[in-house]
């Protein structure tokens, strides 16, 4: 997606793992309810059916996205509110079969932090390690099940480091065990393909600002059957199970972005594919040093996560910013953190090299042409930033260097020879 701006720069935009742009398609179909269709979808008068109408179009869309019943798809604001409802809910609703949750290492914080409130009222949580590159072993979650767990909640890929995890293999395990057993998918829903039936899901978190749709609107996937207590209460909306006046222009946006994505998933797919592999593979040819976290295979399309090292991803992310090329260096919700992405961590990337990470997520509107301006500018960029680097500096004079994390192909023989 590149756009003019008053200043004349190209505005590229590969942080679509934040939010992605409106499809022109979805804002129309929202307009009607900003001014003219701006009923309460509780309302019984007319104008309030026309709202209630619309939210329920817009249900039937997103369950048809994941192969869901539409009886089994309830609105939230957002993917983290979904998670919240998810862990919180069925930790409320089954403690008294038992109080052990098991999540992975690398789940969402909205996951991990919802875990830790739980910790803190009396259950036990269990985090599963991933390997070097972000997988979670099913054997694992195997071992982890016990006589009181209650729930297994594993993300169905991360949006950091692109790792597409066994899903139907876990959730094989949890349905032996009698375990529920929930996924985020916010980042996969509209991406890649999915469904709940085959994916093995009781819950799935999904939202429709990741595939082109608003920010505002998301569902939490509840199979029936399963019991869950609302995390916001005051109201009958959503059946009971999350209280709140329906955002009704942001759902239709949701619905139809949802009916959009399920009919162009594999048009989008090969498009983001091929600009991934573009980055992935021409990007250590302009670059040395440089290293791709997380896998090759099983890797969201849209997913391009490398370490440059001997400098910092903050000054990467400025110079390119100026650029007018916008990326980010992890999540969204804990980009502003100083701190190394809790997911390289978990994947033992060495904290120096980890510091030099830069994330850039694609979307169906990005460009080959795009790619060669980023492939242009980057090295460049890079260049100028290790120039004023005293660990470059020192490496280039004595050799030595941070040790690249696991997950890397970093070998000795890529040490700097002076002779060369």
């Amino acid at each position: 997606m590149t756009e003019g701006n008053p200043c004349g720069m190209k505005k590229i935009y590969l942080e679509n793992s934040a939010g992605t742009k409106l499809d022109d398609r979805v804002f129309s179909e929202m307009l009607p309810y900003f001014k003219e269709n701006y009923g309460n979808a509780q309302s019984m008068n007319s104008l309030g059916s026309v709202s209630k109408d619309a939210v329920e179009k817009a249900r039937k869309q997103v369950a048809d996205l994941i192969g869901a019943k539409d009886n089994e798809i309830y609105f939230t604001s957002c993917g983290s509110e979904s998670n919240n409802l998810a862990v919180k809910g069925i930790a409320e609703a089954y403690n008294q079969k038992g109080k052990h949750i098991i999540v992975s290492g690398i789940e969402h914080f909205s996951v991990l932090y919802s875990a830790r409130r739980l910790s803190q009222s009396g259950f036990e949580i269990t985090y599963l390690p991933v390997d070097k590159y972000g997988f979670v072993s099913p054997d694992d979650v195997k071992k982890a099940i016990r006589s009181d767990t209650i729930l297994v909640s594993a993300q169905h890929a991360n949006p950091e480091i692109g790792t597409i995890q066994p899903l139907e293999e876990i959730s094989k395990i949890c349905r032996e065990k009698n375990v529920l057993f929930h996924t985020d998918a916010v980042v996969t829903c509209g991406i890649i393909p999915v469904d709940v039936v085959k994916l093995g899901a009781d819950l799935l978190s999904l939202s429709g600002s990741q595939f082109y749709g608003p920010k505002g609107a998301a569902a939490l996937y509840i199979k029936k059957g399963v019991r869950i207590i609302p995390q916001i209460d005051g109201g009958i909306q959503e059946n009971g199970r999350r209280a709140g006046t329906e955002n009704v222009t942001a759902i239709v946006g949701f619905g139809r972005a949802a009916e959009i994505a399920k009919n162009e998933l594999d048009g989008n797919n090969k498009k983001m594919i091929h600009l991934r592999d573009r980055i992935i593979s021409e990007l250590p040819k302009k670059i040395e040093y440089i290293y791709i976290n997380g896998p090759v295979d099983r890797r969201l399309p849209n997913n391009v996560n490398f370490s440059v090292e001997f400098i910092e991803g903050e000054g990467m992310f400025l110079h390119l910013d100026g650029k007018g090329i916008y990326v980010s260096s992890g999540s969204a919700c804990a980009s502003k953190s100083l701190k190394m992405s809790h997911v390289l961590s978990a994947i033992k990337v060495d904290t120096a090299l980890g510091q030099g990470s830069i994330l850039m997520t694609l979307s169906k509107y990005n460009t080959d042409e795009e790619i060669d301006y980023v492939l242009s500018e980057f090295p460049a960029i890079v260049k100028k930033l290790r120039d004023m680097s005293p660990l470059y500096d020192y490496f280039l004079k004595t050799g030595k260097r941070h040790v690249a994390g696991p997950g890397t192909d970093y070998e000795h023989e890529h040490d700097h020879d002076e002779n060369q």
